[in-house]
């Protein structure tokens, strides 16, 4: 029998589990990831770790598995149980995950079934050896984080006791201990239909709506852009979606802009929301044209941080390192994810996977065996080193 201390991880299993995990179609929209919650909490239960299912709407959930092993901190794992929908263009079953060149395909492979299943190899390894350390040990895997994190915006907002995190992404092993926040206006450009035989006797929303384009394109180049974070660069206002008009020979009488706010660690949210107001006052005043947020999209969530010389960021730096990785951080993500939200809850916190965002929500989607594995002890040796009575 293996000396729990010095025991490997089971990659017959891991890849066992990854197999299983990827089979599960938790493609968000409509998520299920009852599914997956269902299998963890068969993989967890007979390890000891108390489990708790929160299902927030009809097959959407979260699972908290806990193991109390005296007195100390209490340390989460966390990652997401949805992927994005498969969509075409993939070599073979994009839920079937196939082995080839080193690689592990399938959907959710990096994002994030592989950090997943690398945290229960984790768990697992420290159940097996309780005596290397003290605390609570949490594995929560939550629902939605692909289009609006609902699953982590409600476990946070009931407040746990939460002294570390670690958030699984597609990091390539390295150490990213901030990210961007993200702010979606729904903005109505308004106008008067007429007859386009007769545009003098409307105001086309269209038009005005190019307008307002020029001044958001104005206020990224000479103002937000240069809001800038030393790890995640700088902040941004753009639009990624416009729709106007409802037939071939009538002048629009509203246009709708889709704006995209990104945001770096230290900008608050609602000063951002007044300054997005404020710009379409100043077109308002500037152009005479009428504009409106209709509604704000759900996004993943705010921007945060975790300094650099927290406990979470030096025991992760020094694991990525005692697993070869030399140029291990820190980092920080251009996009967003859930560390944000477990923040909240006045946790220190970092995001570390396997697998590269590069081929995240892409056809062939692939973590590599090799990283996949490692990121397991560096998983364990995280925990175990900030478990401490």
């Amino acid at each position: 029998m293996l000396n729990p201390v010095s025991a490997a991880p089971d990659i017959a299993r891991m890849k066992r589990e990854l197999a299983a995990l990827v089979a599960l179609r938790t493609e968000n929209p409509p998520g299920r990831e009852i599914d997956a919650a269902l299998y963890i909490r068969d993989v967890l239960a007979p390890l000891g770790f108390e489990i708790a299912l929160d299902e927030y709407k009809p097959g959407r959930v979260n699972i908290e598995a806990k193991l109390v092993n005296g007195p100390g901190p209490v340390f989460a794992f966390n990652t997401h149980m949805d992927v994005v929908p498969a969509g075409d263009g993939w070599s073979s079953d994009p839920f079937k995950l196939r082995e080839a060149d080193g690689n592990l395909y399938g959907r959710g492979a990096c994002d994030c079934k592989g950090p997943l299943a690398a945290m229960l190899e984790a768990v697992r390894m420290l159940a097996s050896d309780r005596a290397s350390w003290s605390g609570t040990l949490l594995a929560v895997f939550v629902g939605d984080e692909e289009i609006a994190s609902e699953g982590a915006k409600l476990y946070a907002s009931r407040k746990p006791k939460i002294d570390y995190a670690v958030v699984g992404e597609p990091t390539s092993n390295t150490v990213y201990s901030a990210h961007k926040g993200s702010l979606r206006p729904l903005v109505r450009v308004l106008g008067v239909p007429a007859h386009s035989g007769s545009p003098h006797l409307g105001e086309n929303a269209i038009l005005r709506a190019g307008e307002l384009l020029a001044l958001v394109a104005q206020a990224h180049e000479t103002d937000i852009r240069h809001r800038s974070h030393p790890l995640v660069g700088g902040a941004s206002l753009t639009v990624t979606r416009i729709h106007g008009g409802h037939a071939d020979n009538v002048l629009p009488g509203a246009c709708e802009l889709l704006l995209d706010r990104r945001l770096v660690p230290g900008e608050d949210e609602e000063q951002v929301k007044a300054d997005i107001a404020a710009l379409l006052t100043r077109a308002h005043e500037l152009t005479g044209l009428r504009a409106e947020i209709v509604e704000w999209k759900p996004t993943t969530g705010g921007a945060t941080e975790t300094a650099v010389d927290r406990p979470v960021v030096q025991a992760s730096l020094a694991a990525c390192r005692a697993h070869g990785i030399t140029n291990s951080g820190p980092f920080g993500f251009q996009g967003a994810c859930d560390l944000v939200h477990f923040r909240s809850t006045g946790a220190e916190g970092v995001v570390i996977g396997p697998g590269s965002l590069s081929v995240a929500h892409k056809a062939d989607e692939f973590v590599p065996v090799d990283e996949f594995v490692t990121s397991s002890l560096i998983y364990r040796d995280i925990a175990r080193n900030l478990l401490t009575a």
